[in-house]
């Protein structure tokens, strides 16, 4: 019966005991740093720019017809309306590239940010969604967005792979 509590345990309980059990021991403390740090310096830019196009991909263009016209706040285009629900579906990327670069994870930060702007330019080239219709111009603002976060305070040999990544992988948004 007490085994089951190991797997019972919400989420907070368990970074709770985590961060007991590091400040009485010092050795264990270094261990979860170290598995911290691997795990989160795992970054693949294509299974990133896959997650990107499918969570883009699935946005619902019924969503949109509900959210956007008429309301007791006013009236809200299907247009601006599509921005909104993009940039909702984009928020979590910000941050975790933000989080990367807050960590000092350049690198990571950089090879996350290629995968989220793969991901937003294969979503413009090869999405056939009906919701895409009604963000013209988005994924493009979007992916300028982005970079233009990742590129603030980069150094000039990060930005020159990320050009040449952009040349390469992006090429009708290579600027």
């Amino acid at each position: 019966m007490k085994d089951d509590i190991f797997n019972r345990i919400s989420p907070d309980e368990a970074l709770e005991i985590l961060r007991q059990l590091a400040k009485k021991d010092k050795e264990l403390k270094k261990k979860i740093v170290e598995l911290a740090e691997k795990s989160i310096r795992d970054v693949d830019v294509d299974e990133i720019c896959e997650v990107v196009f499918f969570d883009l991909d699935g946005i619902d263009v019924h969503e949109l017809w509900d959210r956007s016209g008429s309301s007791r706040d006013g009236y809200t285009s299907p247009e601006d309306m599509s921005f909104e629900m993009i940039e909702e579906v984009m928020d979590p990327y910000a941050k975790e590239m933000q989080r990367l670069l807050d960590l000092k994870m350049h690198q990571e930060a950089m090879f996350y940010c290629m995968g989220v702007l793969k991901g937003i330019y294969r979503y413009e080239k090869e999405s056939e969604s009906e919701f895409k219709n009604w963000a013209t111009d988005i994924p493009g603002e979007i992916f300028r967005s982005v970079l233009k976060k990742w590129g603030k305070g980069r150094n000039k040999e990060d930005k020159m792979e990320m050009k040449d990544f952009i040349h390469e992988q992006c090429p009708d948004w290579f600027e």
